[in-house]
This record gives C-alpha cells, sequence and structure tokens, in this order.
C-alpha cells in the first residue's frame, strides 16, 4: 500500500464483480440484444473503474461498447442476407 497514490482507491471485491459482469456482458452483447447488454456492460465497467478496478473497469467498459457494435454490425448482416 506504500506505493499506492494518495489519491488511489484500494480495489474492492464489487469493483472487480462489476468489471467482470461488464465482461461477461460484452460478449452476450455480440450475440443477444447489443444495445441492451452493451450499455449495461458499459455502466458496469464504469462503475468498476471508479471503485478502484481502474485499468480493467476501463477495458470492460470499452469491450461493452465494442461488442454491442460488433453485434449490431452482426445482426444487420444476418437479417439483410
Amino acid at each position: 500500500m506504500a506505493d499506492m497514490p494518495a489519491t488511489a482507491r484500494p480495489r474492492s471485491s464489487a469493483a472487480r464483480v462489476c468489471t467482470i459482469l461488464a465482461f461477461v456482458f460484452a460478449v452476450i452483447a455480440i450475440f443477444f440484444l447489443p444495445p441492451l447488454f452493451g450499455l449495461v456492460g458499459l455502466i458496469l465497467g464504469i462503475v468498476g473503474a471508479v471503485l478502484g478496478d481502474k485499468p480493467l473497469g476501463w477495458y470492460a467498459a470499452a469491450a461493452s461498447v465494442v461488442g454491442a457494435v460488433l453485434g449490431m454490425i452482426i445482426g444487420y448482416a444476418i437479417l439483410n442476407s
């Protein structure tokens, strides 16, 4: 703890749970209801980052957006083929 900056929060288990759920919702968004699961994953990733899981939470939020966009592109391609 001595090497942590004074403004950094210690990582909590709630932050890690939010981050993991955000990654799970990012994968689900590729296959099922991309706008809904992508948005939920984005929110959970941001919450995880704010609660202390800094880099991984932001990666999860970004992965949720990518999953939602990818899911919408795949859905469009399947419906218009």
